[in-house]
């Protein structure tokens, strides 16, 4: 009897001196990563109910996505040129998709107050919660194996993603411009 409590008191001291490898992530992660992860929730929430904004309002958002997946990409690759080039294509591909479509049919523009009616949607917080977990598992990944993100491919993969996640958030802030366009032209027409 004694020998198989020997065996067994081993195997259950070993689990609790070894976390499974997601609470160590979890543990290593500074603190204001978790504080990060909740103001982008809040954020998302508040862009999912339909609001009134300026024009300078509605590009804070996509300018703050841009700095971010920018400085995404610097702190992981440094001046790579690769990877800047990666984001670059990223980011521009969707811009110009958003250039060729149609303005939004889910705003609209008051040109006496000057300010865009932008109907409620879950899509930034898709965006800024995939941006935040695809940075979130890059640091990980460079963390447990730094020479994986060394190699060309996962430059332009990993830089390109970024890129493309803020290119989002540009091109929804251009299709709501061009309503502010599109309504000067028709008042011009008039």
């Amino acid at each position: 009897m004694g020998s198989s409590e020997d065996v067994r008191e081993p195997t259950r001291c070993r689990r609790l001196q070894d976390p499974s490898p997601m609470t160590q992530i979890l543990t290593h992660t500074p603190l204001w990563v978790f504080a990060l992860f909740f103001g982008l929730v809040y954020l998302g929430y508040l862009q999912s109910r339909a609001r009134r904004v300026s024009r300078g309002r509605l590009i804070v958002l996509p300018l703050a996505m841009l700095a971010w997946s920018l400085y995404s990409v610097w702190s992981t690759f440094d001046a790579h040129v690769t990877a800047l080039a990666a984001w670059a294509c990223g980011w521009g591909a969707v811009v110009a998709i958003a250039l060729v479509r149609v303005p939004s049919h889910r705003a609209s523009y008051d040109a006496e107050t000057r300010r865009f009616t932008v109907a409620g949607s879950w899509v930034p917080l898709a965006l800024m919660m995939g941006i935040f977990f695809f940075k979130y598992a890059v640091a990980v990944v460079h963390a447990m194996k730094p020479g994986v993100l060394g190699t060309t491919t996962a430059v332009v993969v990993v830089a390109g993603t970024y890129g493309l996640f803020s290119g989002m958030f540009m091109a929804r802030a251009l299709r709501v411009l061009a309503v502010m366009k599109r309504q000067r032209l028709v008042e011009r027409s008039a």
